[in-house]
């Protein structure tokens, strides 16, 4: 018995990807697919950016984190009481 065996398990070969391209073409028509691919293309884009924007935000309020920690370590008060008592 002949098994194929796939370079990248997980990933779609020739048989699987020519399977899927039909269903595809099936399912949307010939004319739909290069808006279907560009629609996607375009909500990947937007869906990287806005997780960029989160990622640079979290960078800054950690970034101002540390600064407001230097800050309480350099400018501690130490508050002292001298008593004095008069003996007579």
């Amino acid at each position: 018995m002949f098994q194929i065996t796939p370079l990248f398990p997980g990933i779609p070969g020739g048989p699987e990807l020519l399977i899927v391209l039909l269903v595809l073409v099936l399912l949307f028509g010939a004319n739909k697919i290069p808006k279907l691919a560009r629609s996607t293309g375009q909500a990947m884009g937007e869906f990287q950016r806005g997780r960029n924007e989160i990622e640079e935000e979290l960078k800054q309020m950690e970034n101002d984190d540390d600064e407001d920690e230097d800050e309480e370590t350099t400018t501690t008060t130490s508050t002292s009481t001298s008593t004095s008592s008069d003996s007579n």
